[in-house]
């Protein structure tokens, strides 16, 4: 095989109360990658559509993530790669994961598949370092993995894939307005009261739970967020309008998606999911704010291939 043509889904990172260890993947959005070998040595980009990106290697999350892999690999030849983003920068729904983790996988698959999904997500981080300034890997994790994920931090990642409930959906919605995981993780508390790390505790545990045992009701006492969420929603317009149409329509839940301004609910089937999706964006329809809406059942998957020749 010289070529891949893939499909990296975009992703929702921290859950609610899993700030930087949980996220889960999303089906109907993603950046479409056209990777292919070459003789040339080393990553070029050479096309780029849908989001002004640059080019250049080094300065692309797609080129640092490859050539971390073929540094890895002591690899002699190269690859071009072609990015069609579906995916906003800025949109708190993994756009630069998406395309760091496209790369390491179309690569890895060109080149007999030497890695692991899993193996490959340490490469994938190094694309979100240069993004955020953190590498981090509660976005690319269940891109690269499908479904939900759990990330136990520590020097090398530690990724645990969980269970995705059949009947789980999620309503997102992207007010379209950029916000940068720097920006947002600048407001964030440095120092947290015991009590309040102990309830994020007790939350993310009881959410692994539930996403077990398919526990819905379960799901839904724990998608809460006692230490991020009111620093950050303060950056989102009508966040708590957005919140509070969510739950009346039926969600089990909802919260900052990654580091926003998108915003998800997660919901018991896809009726109700719909319905979460509508009312969402009525009440953000009353600021006059741009935005984009999905309605998706759990990825399980993670990156799929389209072609390959």
């Amino acid at each position: 095989m010289q070529e891949v043509r893939l499909f990296s889904p975009a992703s929702v990172a921290n859950v609610s109360c899993g700030f930087d260890v949980l996220g889960f993947c999303l089906e109907p959005i993603g950046d479409e990658m056209v990777i292919r070998k070459v003789s040339k040595p080393g990553i070029h980009i050479t096309k780029i559509e849908g989001q002004n990106l640059p080019l250049e290697t080094k300065k692309n999350v797609a080129g640092v993530a490859g050539l971390a892999l073929l540094e890895a690999q002591n690899y002699s030849g190269g690859f071009e790669i072609e990015i069609y983003k579906g995916i906003k920068a800025g949109s708190g729904i993994g756009s630069s994961a998406a395309s760091s983790a496209g790369a390491v996988f179309g690569i890895n698959h060109l080149l007999g598949s030497p890695y692991s999904a899993k193996e490959l997500i340490p490469f994938a981080m190094k694309g979100e370092e240069l993004a955020s300034g953190a590498a981090h890997a509660d976005n690319v994790s269940p891109v690269l993995l499908g479904g939900f994920t759990l990330v136990r931090c520590g020097k090398k990642p530690d990724v645990i894939a969980l269970p995705s409930p059949s009947e789980l959906y999620a309503a997102v919605i992207h007010p379209k307005i950029e916000l940068k995981t720097s920006d947002s993780r600048s407001v964030l508390k440095q120092k947290i009261l015991l009590e309040k790390a102990i309830q994020q505790w007790g939350n993310l545990a009881a959410l692994v739970s539930g996403l077990y045992t398919e526990d819905y009701d379960l799901i839904g006492r724990a998608l809460i967020d006692v230490i991020v969420e009111p620093s950050r929603s303060a950056l989102i317009p009508g966040f708590n309008a957005l919140k509070k149409a969510a739950n009346e329509a039926g969600a089990l839940g909802s919260g900052i998606s990654g580091s926003g301004p998108s915003v998800f609910a997660l919901c018991k089937g896809k009726d109700i999911a719909e319905k979460a999706t509508h009312a969402m964006a009525k009440a953000l329809g009353e600021y006059a704010i741009e935005f984009d809406t999905y309605c998706s059942k759990i990825n399980t998957q993670g990156i799929k291939i389209l072609s390959e020749k």
